[in-house]
């Protein structure tokens, strides 16, 4: 009898929390909707100026040299798939250009940057349709990730891709601060990506704790880099374009930099954490009897191992990003002088040494965490 009443009990309890995460769930999706239910500024006309696919069913005129390069504009016959023109073939150009174009072959599927008005139609070869392979490549991502890491792993990759779009984006574009904004989206990421893995545990706070503390100080790192170095988020190499956003909408242009920020290391600060906060609740399993300062110097040797590694990470990704600008100045010869004090290398130092001040600093805070949380007594020993 007692059994039955337990399993009531225990069902009850279930149903109860299900609810709740039912009921987050349908306010969390309403407060998206009316979040991305705002009307943008046109900062450039496109009346009648759509992008359609279409096939190259035929070469008219080649642009393509003795020597392998391409000079000038293709000429081809394409056969329209959408758009007004859909089932119509039409005879376009395609530039040569890097950015814009593509090197057309029979079959092969482009975008068409086409203007319509009434029967006379401009249009020519934007670039190659990508669509199908991008969506192949990731399908075929998340479906390993699912294989190897299981489906919590893709769902909480998927949640934090949908709130960098449909949270942060329009967030920022509503004149919110962007640095906030990137903490509240790094909060509730992390969040739903550590209850996913370890659920409503002692765990999962701690590394939820732990992520966000290392976030917020890799941002407080680079808010000090940048008061004494001179550079801000205003030193960027697009600041031109995005200050048309300043003058139109007023979106703070100038935090974009450190909020950025804040969203590239929050993964391998959230691996940080979760790592070690796995770590002192095994630790903590195995051998109850450890004192809070023992589990603690526990809890740093293990967090000085991940430390390094996750570190070079951070460094190697904000250096590969800034390859091509480091292969220029070494080809071009430039003064060291000039080098180490230019905007482009400054905000990549800036950027790499602040991930990685978040990643070190995460590591103590995420400890002190564990042992607060996981330790019984309440006194320190």
């Amino acid at each position: 009898m007692k059994n039955i009443k337990l399993t009531g009990l225990l069902t009850r309890k279930k149903a109860v929390r299900y609810l709740i995460y039912f009921l987050l769930v349908c306010v969390f999706a309403v407060f998206v909707i009316r979040l991305n239910q705002v009307e943008k500024t046109e900062l450039v006309v496109r009346t009648g100026q759509t992008f359609e696919k279409a096939k190259v069913v035929k070469i008219l005129q080649d642009n393509l040299e003795e020597n392998g390069t391409r000079v000038g504009e293709q000429k081809v016959r394409v056969h329209m798939l959408t758009g007004v023109r859909k089932g119509e073939e039409l005879d376009i150009t395609s530039s040569s250009g890097y950015l814009f174009g593509a090197a057309c072959k029979p079959g092969m599927k482009v975008i068409v940057m086409q203007s319509v008005a009434g029967d006379s139609t401009v249009a020519s070869v934007y670039t190659q349709d990508r669509e199908s392979v991008i969506y192949i490549f990731a399908l075929i991502y998340l479906l390993a990730l699912c294989m190897i890491g299981g489906i919590k792993g893709c769902l909480g990759l998927v949640f934090t891709f949908f709130c960098v779009i449909f949270v942060y984006l329009p967030l920022v574009y509503l004149k919110y601060s962007p640095f906030w904004t990137a903490v509240f989206v790094c909060f509730i990421t992390t969040l739903v990506t550590m209850y996913l893995i370890g659920g409503p545990t002692r765990k999962t706070c701690a590394a939820t704790l732990g992520t966000l503390a290392g976030v917020v100080l890799a941002g407080i790192s680079a808010w000090c880099f940048s008061k004494a170095s001179g550079i801000s988020g205003y030193n960027v190499s697009d600041i031109e374009t995005l200050m048309t956003l300043w003058n139109t909408n007023r979106i703070q242009v100038g935090g974009l930099l450190f909020s950025g920020l804040l969203i590239s290391c929050l993964g391998a600060v959230m691996d940080v954490a979760m790592s070690i906060s796995s770590a002192i609740d095994e630790i903590y399993k195995q051998n109850s009897s450890l004192t809070r300062t023992e589990l603690f110097k526990a809890g740093l040797r293990v967090g000085r191992d991940m430390m390094g590694t996750d570190s070079n990470t951070l460094i190697l990704a904000f250096a590969g990003s800034s390859v091509s600008t480091l292969l220029l100045d070494y080809a071009y010869d430039l003064p060291y002088q000039q080098i180490i004090n230019s905007n482009n290398i400054g905000i990549a130092i800036m950027q790499g040494l602040a991930g990685s001040f978040g990643i070190v600093f995460s590591v103590p805070f995420t400890v002190l965490i564990c042992t607060v949380l996981f330790h019984k007594n309440k006194q320190l020993d």
